[in-house]
């Protein structure tokens, strides 16, 4: 897609997919993307885990399905895995200084260049922040130290593209004011 505006239209939380394998190259192309994601201080405080065996992700969408949710992660051919990493030294300082933990904010930026990037490839993708952690760390190896902050499940829609319902301009943005 050549329009940004247009991309982000298209883009949308996919909670069903076909049974089709993702190509290794737009994964690869997926991460590249994350990788130049912008960041506090440059402190990249990040590690992707990409899950593609068949076996390890029916074992992960059984961790992303705590009390009833996310019955749809057991047919994603792929997930991402963000894992929050410590931040440098300036992130960490400034962070203190300004009371607002960089980290979170920056794998949030990672987590939108992922999705964006799987749209333009013409993959789905949904990001999951509710699922037992410990779970899916052990079946990741994941250290006890990091937290899992989200789950991205990646794959080829099986869903029609939907509207977007959204708040009006004026009521979620003003200008020069409150």
């Amino acid at each position: 897609m050549n329009d940004f505006l247009e991309l982000v239209r298209h883009r949308q939380s996919d909670r069903g997919y076909l049974d089709k394998p993702v190509e290794p190259e737009k994964i690869a192309k997926i991460i590249e993307a994350a990788r130049l994601a912008p960041s506090a201080c440059n402190s990249q405080p990040w590690h992707m885990i990409v899950v593609d065996e068949p076996t390890k992700c029916a074992e992960l969408a059984d961790a992303l399905q705590s009390v009833g949710m996310n019955k749809f992660t057991s047919q994603a051919p792929c997930h991402i895995v963000v894992v929050m990493e410590q931040p440098n030294f300036s992130a960490r300082l400034g962070g203190w200084i300004k009371n607002k933990h960089f980290p979170l904010i920056d794998c949030g930026i990672l987590a939108a260049h992922i999705t964006l990037a799987a749209t333009d490839l013409g993959l789905g993708s949904c990001m999951l922040g509710w699922f037992d952690e410990p779970k899916v760390r052990r079946i990741l190896g994941i250290p006890r130290s990091r937290r899992v902050l989200l789950d991205i499940t990646i794959g080829y829609s099986a869903q029609q593209q939907r509207e977007k319902t959204r708040k009006p301009v004026d009521e979620i943005s003003s200008h020069n004011k409150y």
